[in-house]
């Protein structure tokens, strides 16, 4: 009888101990409420809806709502608040992505569940993603961003998913791709989701290592480069290494495993109407004359028409907390997440094909930097415009320059223009206190570059970084 008691009793303390040796996680500094969560999710996700191509198949519907539930309820409870509205739609969008809104909202593309080799990596996702909610990441990411109220803050996190809008933002003044910010986690979130996530998939009955096989798919998917989910989930680095050590320690819980219900999931998959591509999603939210990079809900006439001469009036244009710059009174904005383009009428639209054009105008963005040596950091900038541009070449040397009072980069390319002949390139480049690459690219024809030197010259000088150093 003792030898079953001590047989019991060690048994309980193994259990404790590994559950005392998982990695405790701190979730980050946050101004906002939890209530203030779900108000941002709640309305973030009803214009998700309105634009995405949401399933609506009961049987696939109910099946996501199933594994996110098991997921929820092996939660820590000290961070599952009880004010929290957890959904789980499954859109047909053929990206490999999945996203949680604060609150609760969550929604898986099928892509996701068509890269995956069984179920257990769609609930990996799904408990990152849930990870995300519990900790709070995206209001983390607003209480370090400052200074925005709380509608501010929900058509952001809308503009950021769904596309369209951001050229009104931007002239309204708000935060210059703070959408993006928002759901665009920094690697050490994504460690803390990553960890989280494996103890929640634990508890739920599921191997985390799953986790790291699925991170390992979606980077052999990537190609060329990184597919939409890991754009806005950098890698901190031995992803599958930590996990791997993480699920080491944990308890499997008991789970009755029905692998047929996933075939049957990606069976129904399969039977839908073609999935939709994102860029195509973003083209139908601009009114179809903004292409994927266009966020502006403005027109933009027709490329190939005359493009007036540029303004001798300048406006300046507040990017919220991220910079100010002064552009011609009668050029438009137009956004993405990461870059605004301001040009003249006819100097931007979509032509035959689908195919989106720029001409005239110019360029402010933000993207990764590759290094923290600016000269290989621009040359990789530079290598990824030209995946999308293959007669893209340079010109010229790099040349030391000042933008906005700090040190950065100037350097000409060329390009063959959709209006015929060739059309000059300006790019100019510098870094940002968090460390991304900040540039300003400039365009127009070969044979119009002498009128729109002084133009693009004014720009320049004109900008006006605010990111704190």
């Amino acid at each position: 009888m003792r030898r079953t008691w001590f047989a019991i009793a060690s048994a309980t303390v193994l259990v404790v101990q590994l559950a005392d040796a998982q990695t405790k996680i701190t979730p980050p500094k946050n101004k906002y409420t939890p209530q203030q969560d779900v108000q941002l999710g709640r309305e973030a996700a009803a214009e998700v809806r309105k634009q995405y191509p949401v399933i609506t198949n009961s049987a696939l519907s109910g099946y996501l709502d199933r594994l996110g539930k098991r997921l929820v309820a092996a939660a820590p409870p000290d961070l599952n608040n009880p004010v929290f509205e957890y959904s789980f739609t499954p859109v047909n969008l053929k990206e490999i992505n999945a996203f949680a809104l604060p609150g609760g909202p969550m929604f898986v593309n099928r892509g996701m569940f068509e890269a995956a080799s069984g179920e257990g990596e769609v609930v990996g996702v799904m408990a990152h993603e849930l990870s995300h909610v519990l900790l709070r990441h995206g209001t983390a990411n607003a209480t370090k961003a400052q200074g925005f109220q709380l509608g501010q803050l929900a058509g952001a996190i809308a503009g950021a998913v769904v596309g369209g809008g951001w050229g009104q933002v931007i002239s309204e003044g708000s935060q210059f791709g703070l959408g993006a910010a928002l759901l665009k986690y920094s690697r050490e979130y994504e460690k803390q989701a990553d960890l989280l996530g494996a103890q929640i998939m634990a508890r739920a009955g599921y191997d985390p290592r799953d986790l790291g096989r699925m991170f390992e798919t979606i980077q052999k998917e990537a190609g060329s480069g990184a597919p939409q989910w890991l754009s806005s989930h950098p890698d901190p680095g031995n992803r599958s290494a930590y996990i791997a050590k993480e699920a080491a320690m944990l308890q499997l819980a008991p789970r009755e495993a029905q692998p047929a219900e996933f075939q049957q999931a990606r069976g129904l998959f399969a039977s839908l109407p073609p999935a939709k591509s994102m860029a195509e999603i973003e083209r139908a939210s601009s009114g179809g004359g903004g292409g994927s990079s266009s966020g502006g809900t403005a027109s933009v006439g027709r490329v190939g028409d005359p493009v007036p001469p540029p303004s001798s009036q300048f406006r300046t244009v507040q990017g919220g907390n991220l910079f100010d710059v002064s552009v011609p009174q009668n050029w438009q904005a137009l956004s993405s997440n990461n870059s605004v383009k301001f040009v003249p009428q006819n100097g931007y639209g979509v032509v035959d094909g689908g195919e989106s054009v720029f001409t005239h105008g110019v360029e402010l963005g933000v993207a990764r930097a590759s290094s923290r040596n600016l000269q290989e950091a621009t040359r990789t900038l530079v290598a990824n415009f030209a995946r999308s541009n293959p007669d893209l070449r340079q010109t010229s040397d790099t040349r030391d320059i000042q933008l906005s009072q700090r040190s950065g980069l100037g350097l000409g390319l060329v390009n063959r223009s959709a209006l015929g002949g060739t059309e000059q390139i300006g790019l100019y480049t510098t870094f940002l206190a968090d460390g991304n690459l900040f540039y300003i690219a400039t365009i127009v024809p070969d044979r119009e570059a002498d009128r729109y030197a002084p133009v693009f010259d004014r720009i320049a000088r004109s900008l006006r970084l605010r990111d704190a150093r």
